[in-house]
């Protein structure tokens, strides 16, 4: 455990942490998910797609059909998340470049605690999202369906909608980004203490 903290991350350790840099900013300039509804009167689908800070699409449309259903609307303001988000992976990668340049294990560790943790806190957030959403329908909508929970990645079926879910490219390259620190710290790394390479040389006497 000693030498897990105190340890130094080697040359291509390094390089592994500056790739997990550029791929985290990358990330910043493409969707982390989208969903597209596809029905007879929308062959072309209707696209909606979550970035880092903000929402695209066409919103207007799927609020005005969720509005049948009773759905509330989808509205930037509604997510606090939106405000955040690009400022803690810009400072995420700031502390990746900082350990590639520093080479000290502990920060790696901390890095990549920051990134994982902020991974699974934004899959559960976009689940809490879905399932609000989908299950606080209004009783008084013209048309009443059960509730129900969109998928994260898959297909929905809802009246003559399917409804296509995933993750884009913006969230693919976070998701690198965060597995290339932990392989960095799991496979290349060495120790400083001398004792342990020292132990392993014949004593001369």
């Amino acid at each position: 455990m000693k030498n897990l903290i105190y340890g130094r991350l080697n040359t291509t350790g390094r390089v592994l942490f500056l790739l997990s840099a550029a791929l985290l900013i990358a990330s910043l300039f493409f969707p982390w998910w989208y969903m597209n509804l596809v029905a007879p009167q929308y062959p072309e689908g209707l696209p909606m797609t979550v970035y880092a800070n903000k929402i695209g699409g066409r919103i207007d449309i799927i609020n005005n059909l969720n509005h049948y259903i009773g759905m509330k609307e989808i509205q930037e303001e509604d997510f606090p998340e939106l405000k955040y988000m690009t400022y803690g992976v810009s400072l995420l990668a700031f502390l990746a470049v900082l350990t590639a340049l520093l080479r000290r294990n502990w920060l790696g560790l901390l890095t990549a605690g920051l990134g994982s943790a902020g991974g699974a806190l934004g899959i559960y957030r976009l689940w809490y999202w879905l399932h609000k959403y989908g299950t606080e329908l209004d009783p008084q909508a013209a048309m009443k369906i059960p509730p129900f929970t969109p998928p994260m990645i898959g297909t929905n079926q809802l009246a003559n909608f399917t409804t296509y879910t995933g993750f884009g490219l913006g969230g693919y390259l976070l998701g690198i980004g965060i597995l290339l620190m932990v392989l960095s710290l799991w496979r290349f790394r060495q120790w400083d203490e001398k004792s342990s390479s020292s132990a392993s040389l014949p004593s001369s006497s």
